[in-house]
C-alpha cells in the first residue's frame, strides 16, 4: 500500500459510514476510466479508491487497518482479497452496487468501460469503451460547417460537422466505439475537432477580429472603409478622429452559435491607420501645410 486509506478517499480518521460512501461515490466518478479515456493514471488511481473503500466500509476491516496500518490484512487471516464469507460479499456487493448507479446510462444499459470491466465484477454484459479520434478543419468550414469520412472496421461512414464547432468540440458516433461483451453495448466513437489557425481572421469564441486597414486622412476626417467577413465584404462607416487599434462592431457578423439555429457571434473591424508614400512636390507641400497648421 503506498497511500494512507482515509487520504486516498480524503477523509478524516474518525469519519463516519455516510462521509465515507460519500466520498467514494466522488472519487470513484472523478477517476473511472469512462471519464478518463487513455488515462493509466486515472485508472490506478480509480482502483485505489476501490481498496480504500473495501476497507474503510467494512467495521471489522478498518478496525484492523486502524490498529496494524498497512499490515492488517496479516493479522485477520486475509490472504490478500476479498474475505470470504456473508460479510465481504455484503460489502463488496454495495461498492457494485454504488458503481452500477454512477455510470450506468439512461436507458439502464452500462456505459462502456463500467464496473463490469473489471474482473471481480462476475462473468455480466460489459460495455465497450468509448474511442476518440482528432479531426482538423479550417475556420471556414467550422463557419459553414462540413463533413469528415471516417473509416471504421472496413466501412466508410460520413460526419458531419456542425457549424460553429470550435476546438475541442466533440461529434459522437453512438455505438461505433469498441464492442461490447457479453452482450454489453457498444461504445461510442468520438470525433474531436480541431479548428486550425486562419491567416485573416482571429477567433475568440463565438467572436471574429480582424484588421482593416483606414488611410489617415480617413481616420482624421471620416468617411468609409471596407471590412471582410466570411460571407461578403461590408462597408463600415468611419468616424472622425478615428484612432489606430479602435474596434468597430459588426454585429451579427462573427461565428454561428454550435447547435444554436440562427445565432451567431460579432465581429470586431480593428482599425489599421496607413501612411501615403512616395508623396509628389504638391502634395508634399499640402502635408506640410497640415501639418503645421494642426501644431
Amino acid at each position: 500500500m503506498s497511500r494512507d486509506y482515509y487520504d486516498v478517499l480524503g477523509v478524516k480518521r474518525d469519519a463516519g459510514e455516510a462521509e465515507i460512501k460519500r466520498a467514494f461515490r466522488q472519487k470513484a466518478k472523478q477517476y473511472h476510466p469512462d471519464a478518463n479515456p487513455n488515462n493509466p493514471t486515472a485508472e490506478a488511481r480509480f482502483k485505489e479508491v476501490n481498496e480504500a473503500y473495501e476497507v474503510l466500509s467494512d467495521e471489522e476491516k478498518r478496525a484492523a487497518y486502524n490498529r496494524f496500518g498497512e499490515n492488517w490484512q496479516h493479522y485477520q487471516g486475509f490472504n490478500g482479497g476479498v474475505p470470504h464469507g456473508a460479510g465481504g460479499e455484503a460489502r463488496f456487493t454495495d461498492m457494485s452496487d454504488i458503481l452500477e448507479n454512477l455510470f450506468n446510462s439512461a436507458d439502464g444499459r452500462r456505459q462502456a468501460g463500467g464496473f463490469g470491466a473489471y474482473p471481480n465484477a462476475g462473468p455480466g454484459p460489459r460495455g465497450g469503451r468509448h474511442i476518440e479520434r482528432d479531426v482538423h478543419i479550417s475556420l471556414r468550414e467550422a463557419y459553414e460547417g462540413t463533413q469528415r469520412i471516417v473509416s471504421k472496421d472496413g466501412r466508410d461512414i460520413t460526419v458531419q460537422i456542425p457549424r460553429g464547432a470550435a476546438t475541442g468540440t466533440k461529434v459522437r458516433l453512438a455505438g461505433e466505439g469498441q464492442a461490447g461483451v457479453n452482450g454489453g453495448a457498444a461504445g461510442h466513437l468520438y470525433l474531436v475537432v480541431h479548428v486550425a489557425d486562419d491567416r485573416q481572421f482571429e477567433r475568440q469564441g463565438d467572436d471574429i477580429y480582424v484588421d482593416i486597414p483606414v488611410d489617415a486622412l480617413t481616420a482624421m476626417l471620416g468617411g468609409e472603409a471596407e471590412a471582410p467577413t466570411l460571407t461578403r465584404p461590408v462597408k463600415l462607416k468611419i468616424r472622425p478622429g478615428t484612432q489606430p487599434g479602435q474596434k468597430l462592431r459588426l454585429s451579427g457578423k462573427g461565428m454561428p452559435v454550435l447547435r444554436r439555429d440562427n445565432t451567431y457571434g460579432d465581429l470586431y473591424a480593428r482599425v489599421v491607420i496607413t501612411v501615403p508614400t512616395g508623396l509628389d512636390a504638391t502634395q508634399r507641400e499640402l502635408a506640410e501645410a497640415l501639418r503645421d497648421s494642426l501644431s
